[in-house]
């Protein structure tokens, strides 16, 4: 079997005991985020699998919007990345 070598960790532990690898990851061509997806590249960020500069690179993602998913989740959790939940936790 042959690995490519990559720059930092190839897997990482989250605080719940679950092992997140690259394989996780959402696709580099990724048009269509749900929420879900969306969680695993912050989380992916947050735990240090993959650097900040390298997912904005990757997925084509602005700095702002990026930001917008780590507060989201930080504050009300992974429901509110969901498009139908926007009103419900958007700030005043």
């Amino acid at each position: 079997m042959y690995l490519r070598k990559v720059s930092g960790p190839r897997s990482v532990t989250l605080p719940d005991g679950t092992i997140m690898t690259r394989a996780d990851l959402p696709d580099k061509g990724t048009t269509r985020w749900v929420a879900s997806r969306k969680a695993a590249v912050v989380r992916a960020v947050a735990y240090g699998l993959i650097t900040r500069s390298s997912a904005l690179e990757r997925y084509a993602l602005s700095d702002e919007e990026f930001s917008e998913w780590e507060t989201a989740i930080t504050m009300h959790g992974e429901a509110a990345l969901k498009a139908t939940a926007l009103q419900k936790f958007r700030q005043p």
